[in-house]
């Protein structure tokens, strides 16, 4: 058996193979409800073979989307629009389905572009942001508005409350995004963290708000909703947010019972200062470093594209599994032809059984 097609348990979820479909903005939600697109983008997705499927980042208020286009859990039309696409993926796969719940911090009221940046409140499509200190996402944006302590409170319990609706509708994982710039890694990084109060300063300090959410949601979901969470290791920024400092928040969430580490890198500084070469599994290293030191499962990513780069870096113990996200929506059948490719078995809707090519005979399982 190949390891990138052996069983793995992440918490209480039990996965077929180690093949996570990363979260992926799609900018296509109205009002953060879940339209037609997600039916049609979550449902290829769902029949594609990989283990676990993570939905995109999904804010848990309005004003912590990303961009006014962006998917959210806050309330009961967003619930219903969401429950609606995982009742149907359920009809055709079987495989486990999980959701990032996020908040962006200073990062929210961005345009869907790149070239479009931060939106002024001002604008149709913008408002004022929130963050750990009032320093703006770029230059010449507003500053954002610096948390007090009941705002804090009430972001904590944001992600609670989101956590229950994504329990209720059947999901079976939970990521909280502590990544790419977001609230809670704005308030790790000291870059973006100035704050002279319990949630800044120290190491320590800096950790509490992310400690807390995570300890939040825990106890809000059932034991069988595996909780998780995805980092950057590092801002790739002198004096930031770096791998020791990585290592500490992963030791403590793991003797909390978190259930796995996604781990990637960047995304807090607008021009990072430290970037390596860009080459598939650049960060792996990040991964293997945790992994050594913490019980829990870890994802690894990087540019990983191919089954051989996935299958050499779960072999090298770099990560307990590989997350891919570009490299599934340019191939939704990645899985399939990576098991076609390893001598892996993959599950297939009844509809497809019979499109294996006669030199995989035995690619597929039939959905349960």
């Amino acid at each position: 058996m190949t390891h990138l097609f052996s069983p793995v348990a992440m918490g209480p979820l039990q996965l077929e193979n180690r093949i996570v479909i990363a979260p992926m903005c799609q900018f296509s939600a109205a009002e953060g409800q879940a339209t037609d697109w997600h039916m049609t983008h979550l449902g290829m997705l769902a029949d594609s073979g990989a283990g676990l499927l993570i939905i995109e980042s999904t804010a848990v208020r309005p004003d912590g989307r990303i961009t006014w286009a962006d998917l959210g859990l806050w309330d009961d039309a967003t619930e219903a629009a969401l429950a609606r696409v995982i009742r149907a993926l359920r009809l055709h796969s079987t495989m486990p389905v999980g959701v990032q719940l996020s908040h962006a911090g200073r990062k929210a009221s961005s345009g869907i572009s790149r070239e479009e940046g931060t939106i002024p409140p001002e604008d149709a499509h913008g408002w004022r942001t929130v963050a750990p200190s009032p320093l703006p996402a770029e230059p010449g944006a507003a500053a954002p508005v610096e948390l007090d302590a009941a705002g804090i409170d009430r972001i904590v319990a944001d992600f609670a409350a989101a956590a229950v609706r994504a329990a209720r509708i059947g999901l079976n994982l939970i990521e909280l995004h502590g990544a790419h710039g977001f609230l809670m890694h704005q308030f790790l990084s000291p870059l973006t963290n100035r704050r002279l109060d319990d949630y800044g300063g120290s190491l320590e300090n800096r950790m509490r708000l992310t400690l807390r959410i995570f300890d939040a949601v825990k106890a809000a979901v059932p034991p069988d909703v595996a909780v998780g969470i995805r980092i950057s290791a590092t801002d790739w920024v002198e004096g930031g947010w770096d791998p020791e400092q990585s290592l500490a928040l992963a030791r403590a969430l793991d003797a909390r019972g978190c259930a796995y580490i996604h781990v990637s890198g960047g995304g807090l500084d607008p021009v990072a200062q430290k970037l390596p070469p860009l080459v598939p599994g650049y960060q792996l290293p990040f991964a293997a470093a945790i992994r050594r030191e913490v019980g829990m499962p870890v994802i690894g990513v990087g540019l990983i594209t191919t089954a051989g780069e996935a299958e050499a870096a779960l072999e090298r113990g770099d990560a307990d599994l590989i997350a891919l996200g570009r490299a599934m929506l340019f191939n939704p059948r990645w899985p399939w032809h990576a098991a076609a490719e390893l001598g892996g078995q993959v599950r297939a809707p009844r509809q497809y059984l019979d499109c294996a090519p006669h030199s995989a005979k035995g690619l597929f399982a039939r959905q349960a």
